[in-house]
């Protein structure tokens, strides 16, 4: 394939506007696959939590032979927790597609990746998806992206962006609004348009850098990247440059491209084409693999630093051990440096005693995404609270804000920003959309949103969305942001029993069931009040030789609450951990005695 018949694209899309759908449309309609050949809706979406969330979190390659073209398709996650999957991502490609839906326009998670693509140069081709959906306005979309290019003070050129108007779901798209519905070709038609071919050095000796990992149980890891300058040979030797400086030669064992979603082995691969290369014992991302006469490294690739921590360690619970099968401090240190390796915006580091590890990363879901993936697994091991990572700038500290998106119906919209404003919340824009509904944007310090998407569900009856995003580093705004209500604590151990949670319930909001098995310490609902409460709830009914009236009527238990991973992270304070295993999410006093709770509760105050 000739340099200048090859195009590297990337996809910036929001959660849920229809992004792997579109991928699959592009796929089936170029005749990427066999007449008659089965596959599922969401191809893209290959890892599990992937297709249950209906999120991108890995970046991964596709590509479409289509008029003796070659477009490589890199999928990208839409979400900013994600940056550092999309900073790198963003190296291997030279043109985007913006995928926005046409009745909610651009959203946060579009604006972060957005802002980044247009930094490094990229001009976004615009793609105003799912024009039939009832309620769909793809003019004011189309405004909308418009301003949003211009608060990210994008260039004239830039500014200058081709418009395509598609449905994914119904498999057509058109470049006016007026023109008939046919097939997805007219966005085929202008990313060959569109696209500019890679610019590298043909004839230079060869250079690539690692922008992403793969692994295959017969090869091990495999390094993919975009060829920088130069020519692919797999006869000629290489050479793997690392971050570090030092280079190693190796002998290569296998290589390959993709066409459509597969990998296919080959020999010989042109400047501009997208690669994978096996036989590295150790590769990271970032480094650069070259011509062994000329080994010369490429910049390294610069990550934007992590805002949040939670501090790992092994679970020492009453009930350790009954779940997993990789308890201990070593299966976890061993399972975090594995992750690091392939997750680059994530740092780990380890407490002086080796039992306990803090955690880094980008956000509360990116973090999340990690010890939902470690659970499933068969890890098991205790969390605490998310921390915000505070930054000293010249002698002064400085902490993360959130750009936050706000659409609610216009009659909740009072309480909305009531608690916005004890949250430390800034207005910076409010917007009345034509369906009754506003739009509200806030600054919001990132620690005041901790646990807040419950608190919105409950306030907007479910009907409410929000979004966010990481914005920058700002001076302190002080303050403490922690849970209004104190907890209801198990005081023994034992199995819960009806007639203990029907007296229970009007103390607070349960999170047990009858009959589910408890130790002393363990957190077994919210108290109505906003103090610390220890409650008996294995007490079982004594029977006696009399029948009062009135004694065995039916009693009425509430559901107990069951949390999400997410909502367990912003339901936690400072003194209390969350206890995770294969199968349960429990949460828990740091100390489970009420003595050493009180002790440990003096020690700070005197401190």
């Amino acid at each position: 394939m000739k340099t200048n018949h090859i195009r590297n694209i990337g996809i910036i899309a929001h959660v849920d506007h229809g992004k792997t759908t579109l991928i699959d449309r592009l796929l089936e309609q170029s005749g990427m696959f066999r007449d008659g050949t089965e596959h599922s809706s969401c191809i893209m979406d290959s890892n599990e939590l992937e297709r249950e969330r209906g999120i991108t979190i890995f970046s991964k390659n596709a590509s479409i032979l289509y008029q003796g073209h070659k477009l490589n398709i890199v999928d990208t996650p839409g979400h900013a927790d994600f940056g550092g999957e999309v900073e790198r991502i963003l190296k291997m490609v030279n043109g985007v597609l913006l995928l926005v839906d046409a009745a909610e326009g651009p959203m946060p998670q579009t604006r972060f990746v957005l802002k980044k693509s247009l930094e490094l140069g990229l001009k976004p081709i615009v793609v105003i998806n799912k024009i039939d959906r009832p309620g769909a306005n793809p003019n004011r979309a189309v405004d909308q992206v418009f301003d949003l290019f211009v608060n990210l003070n994008a260039t004239d050129e830039q500014l200058d962006f081709p418009i395509v108007y598609t449905s994914a779901k119904l498999g057509f798209a058109k470049r006016t609004l007026d023109s008939e519905p046919g097939d997805m070709t007219p966005v085929l038609d202008l990313i060959v348009e569109k696209v500019p071919a890679h610019t590298g050095d043909a004839e230079a000796p060869f250079q690539m850098q690692v922008t992403s990992i793969d692994y295959n149980d017969y090869v091990g890891r495999i390094a993919i990247g975009k060829i920088e300058r130069g020519r692919f040979s797999a006869t000629a030797p290489s050479t793997l440059i690392r971050r570090d400086g030092s280079s190693e030669p190796f002998k290569l064992m296998k290589a390959y491209t993709y066409e459509g979603l597969n990998r296919v082995e080959v020999q010989e691969a042109g400047v501009g084409d997208i690669i994978g290369i096996a036989g590295m014992k150790d590769v990271d991302i970032g480094e650069t693999i070259a011509d062994s006469q000329h080994p010369e490294p490429l910049p390294l690739i610069r990550i934007d630093e992590p805002t949040m921590s939670i501090y790992f360690a092994v679970n020492d619970s009453p009930f350790s051990g009954k779940d997993g099968k990789f308890l201990t401090s070593g299966h976890l240190r061993e399972r975090l440096q594995k992750e690091v390796k392939s997750n680059i915006a994530l740092r780990v580091e380890e407490s002086a005693a080796g039992d306990k590890f803090k955690v880094s990363g980008r956000g509360e879901l990116h973090l999340g995404i990690l010890i939902e993936t470690m659970r499933r697994e068969g890890y098991e091991f205790s969390i605490s609270r998310p921390q915000v990572l505070l930054k000293e700038i010249e002698g002064k500290t400085y902490e993360p804000l959130e750009f936050v998106v706000i659409d609610v119906e216009e009659t909740y919209s009072g309480k909305v920003m009531e608690a916005m404003g004890t949250r430390k919340g800034s207005l910076k824009n409010m917007l009345h959309m034509e369906d009754g509904h506003v739009r509200l944007e806030y600054h919001v310090p990132t620690r005041f949103l901790f646990g807040f998407q419950s608190d919105f569900l409950t306030m907007t009856k479910g009907t409410g969305t929000l979004q966010h995003t990481f914005e920058d580093f700002v001076p302190f705004m002080g303050g403490s942001a922690k849970r209004l209500r104190g907890a209801l604590i198990a005081l023994e151990n034992g199995q819960t029993t009806g007639y203990s949670i029907f007296n229970l319930q009007d103390r607070g909001q349960l999170f047990v069931g009858p009959g589910q098995p408890v130790y002393t310490g363990m957190i077994i609902g919210e108290n109505n009040k906003d103090n610390d409460l220890v409650v008996n709830i294995c007490k079982e009914k004594k029977l006696t030789n009399m029948r009062a009236s009135g004694s065995d009527d039916t009693v009425i238990l509430t559901p107990p609450r069951v949390m999400s991973l997410e909502q367990v992270l912003g339901f936690l304070n400072e003194d209390e951990l969350a206890e995770i295993t294969p199968h349960n999410i429990r949460l828990r006093k740091k100390f489970l005695d009420e003595n050493e709770r009180k002790r440990n509760s003096k020690t700070q105050k005197v401190a």
